[in-house]
């Protein structure tokens, strides 16, 4: 009949389009977490900073996750996903907004409180976005709608350190009210796309079960409590809490590592070897993924993570070779969440969600540690010593890895 023909191709229309918006929040999410790398250089001339005190981006970005990941379960419990990433979308948009007022006032602070109300929209988005992803489609074909999506992660991520080293860093590095304003700009774009994506999401059709809630959320809040008997659970958090750590540390503390060790080389430059090592990070995920269908995934971490523990010694000797080896331990840090993450899911049954929005509050590892090497840069004197954090981090994940061997999980 050519009525059911027309609304059937009106409603697979509309189903891609629900798949290409969905697929966009990935790659929004990853340039905002990586224009943070840009931040921490730039601040800490804005407002004459510290190590430590330029790691305070981070710490102030990874605590709105922190605080926000359980919340942003229960709102999709009993919302549904697409009502949780509209709101993630609006607090997002809304914290790139509040960077106009707070370059025009100069107050560092005001810019920590804009990262925290971004941060908390993503952990709506990242809780919500995964799991809408498997629901939009066949269940069959959900790993391939999921790989298909994050791959468009790293590929914001490294869009977003191109645009923070193309409009917001300089070579002669801006202090005060010139400098604070270089990120009005970006940021007021960002705001921009991101509430426009927002009324996208919101006036198109999407497949029921990404718009369903459960009305009744107590399971969700009982499953908190069963996660915290199970040690083999808790050790994937504290591992996740390391990795995370190590990553934004490293990634972080980059572009004031090259601008130390290679004196001349200028902040803007040097933010070119952070897009670098984010494109290693991205072929990582293509390469791992090829790796992980021959080789066990806690195995493959383990020789990963032991390989990124010489490099991060190699990073304290300092010079170009420490340098290089900073740059490549992207590439061997890139199977390492998701494995974690899967291996620590594994057996959950019906507290998978739950464990799900836990594992995402481990990043608060990214606030700590990342103050942390702020803090030992500035009582040692050099960045290059800060290296000995993400290399401890990195003994942690091989040891998890190594005991998810024994035991037989990998």
């Amino acid at each position: 009949m050519p009525g059911a023909s027309v609304e059937r191709s009106d409603h697979e229309r509309s189903s891609r389009a629900a798949m290409v918006l969905t697929t966009g929040l990935f790659f929004l999410w990853g340039m905002a977490n990586n224009l943070n790398d840009v931040l921490i250089a730039h601040f800490r001339h804005v407002f004459s900073l510290t190590d430590f005190q330029s790691g305070l981006v981070q710490s102030a970005f990874y605590l709105g996750y922190f605080c926000f990941a359980i919340p942003a379960a229960l709102v999709a419990e009993r919302l549904g996903y697409k009502a949780t990433v509209i709101l993630g979308l609006l607090l997002f948009g809304g914290g790139a907004l509040l960077f106009l007022p707070a370059s025009s006032q100069l107050s560092y602070g005001f810019f920590l409180f804009a990262l925290f109300v971004i941060a908390s929209g993503l952990a709506f988005l990242e809780t919500a976005a995964n799991p809408m992803v498997a629901v939009m489609g066949a269940a069959d074909r959900s790993a391939q709608r999921l790989n298909l999506a994050q791959a468009f992660n790293p590929l914001g991520s490294i869009a977003g350190v191109a645009l923070g080293a193309t409009l917001i860093l300089s070579d002669a590095p801006q202090q005060g009210a010139a400098g604070a304003a270089a990120v009005r700009l970006p940021y007021l774009a960002i705001a921009i796309v991101v509430l426009g994506w927002a009324a996208a999401l919101a006036f198109t059709r999407f497949p029921r079960a990404a718009t369903q809630g459960e009305p009744h959320g107590g399971p969700a809040l009982a499953g908190y409590g069963a996660l915290l008997r199970r040690p083999r659970y808790l050790a994937g958090v504290v591992a996740q809490f390391f990795y995370v750590g190590a990553q934004v540390g490293i990634w972080s503390y980059l572009i004031r590592y090259a601008e130390q060790v290679m004196p001349g080389i200028g902040a803007q430059k040097a933010a070119w070897l952070l897009t670098l090592s984010l494109a290693l990070f991205m072929v990582g995920r293509f390469v791992g993924a090829a790796l992980l269908a021959k080789v066990e995934g806690a195995r493959l971490m383990a020789l990963f993570a032991g390989i990124n523990i010489a490099l991060s010694l190699l990073a304290v000797a300092g010079g170009l070779v420490g340098l290089v080896a900073l740059v490549a331990t992207s590439f061997f840090m890139s199977i390492m969440y998701p494995t974690i993450f899967a291996l620590s899911l594994r057996d959950l049954g019906p507290l998978t969600k739950a464990g799900a929005s836990m594992i995402v509050m481990a990043i608060i590892g990214g606030a700590v540690l990342t103050m942390a090497m702020g803090l030992l840069s500035d009582i040692s004197g050099t960045i290059r010593m800060a290296m000995l954090v993400p290399a401890f981090c990195f003994a942690v994940v091989a040891l998890h890895a190594r005991t998810a061997c024994r035991e037989g999980t990998a």
